[in-house]
């Protein structure tokens, strides 16, 4: 018959004694429970399955756990198939985790390399509150030019309008606390010394990024106007100062005749944004040489007047060479 599950299940409550007789080199068991008699000869295993009460269990626990596997004993031998046993011998071995626990982060790891985390707002506020106006909470031209002498810069300097930029300041003169707090926090610094370093990274950074330059030059449009009259059209005189100051690092050969052409001519009263916007595009186009220069083009018409002038001074030039040389 086999191993039969049915002779095990109420082994736990059960009290069960055991005797051992040799008779003819046949062990037999017997019980005083209702368990049959089970004869080791017909079964022969290395040692008696059930040899005490807690041996009776462990072999009870077994088969249960026998049976929740996808494997079962053969029907036919009732012996264990071979990925039974294989799991009775592993379930033996003790159970390690598939990973080790990590370490915990030490504190001062965790904040390494990150220099947001060291920047204190309140440093930033304390630095403002030294520059800020006695009547107004804003750094305004006085404050402005002691930034600058600390900075060691002049208020006129490339850097500061660098500096102007990174804080997204609405107009010249004028930085609020908001502005300058913000700023600073994004170019992740709290000190002057910080910002000397920053101002010198950006300002390399921008001979070599043209976006980023483009995006300065825009700014620099926005920057110089006087948003508090609601102005549109940047002033020529203030337009000729700052196009020579975005310029300060890479000016484009056409700058100096385009700066003199504006103040030759008093009734050129303002420089429109389109007109600004389309000015370094201007110069990327026609280079050094203006003969490039396609009037067809949708060019402002500032631009048109401007050539036209630059053609008859060079004419002008040619014809008074001309005479010389006959002379």
């Amino acid at each position: 018959m086999g191993h039969c599950l049915s002779c095990f299940k109420n082994q736990t409550n059960a009290d069960v004694t055991t005797s051992h007789r040799k008779n003819d080199d046949i062990t037999e068991i017997v019980t005083t429970s209702q368990v049959p008699t089970v004869m080791i000869s017909d079964y022969p295993q290395e040692e008696p399955l059930l040899h005490n009460n807690e041996n009776s269990l462990n072999s009870y626990r077994n088969i249960q756990n026998a049976n929740t596997l996808n494997s079962y004993s053969d029907p036919c031998t009732g012996e264990l198939t071979v990925s039974q046993k294989s799991h009775n011998i592993n379930s033996e071995k003790t159970i390690k985790p598939f990973y080790q626990k990590l370490p915990s982060i030490p504190r001062t790891m965790s904040s390494f390399g990150s220099n947001e985390l060291r920047i204190s707002e309140t440093k930033i506020n304390q630095l403002f509150d030294l520059y800020k106006d006695s009547l107004e909470d804003a750094i305004l031209a006085e404050g402005i030019e002691n930034l600058c002498n600390d900075l060691q810069l002049n208020p006129d300097d490339f850097k500061v309008l660098v500096l102007a930029w990174k804080l997204n300041a609405s107009q010249m003169c004028r930085f609020t606390r908001q502005e300058f707090v913000q700023g600073l926090k994004n170019l992740k610094t709290d000190s002057i010394k910080g910002i000397q370093h920053k101002l010198n990274e950006i300002t390399s950074d921008l001979k070599i990024d043209s976006e980023n330059f483009k995006d300065l030059y825009r700014f620099t449009f926005k920057f110089g106007l006087d948003v508090s009259i609601g102005q549109r059209i940047l002033p020529s005189d203030i337009a000729v100062l700052l196009w020579r100051l975005v310029f300060t690092n890479n000016e484009p050969p056409i700058l100096d005749k385009w700066l003199k052409y504006l103040e030759k001519n008093p009734h050129i009263r303002g420089i429109p944004k389109d007109t600004w916007y389309m000015f370094l595009n201007f110069c990327e186009y026609v280079g050094d040489d203006l003969s490039s220069y396609d009037d067809t083009e949708a060019w402002p018409s500032l631009f048109d007047d401007f050539v036209e002038y630059e053609n008859d001074q060079m004419n002008q030039n040619v014809t008074k060479s001309d005479m010389k040389m006959q002379d």
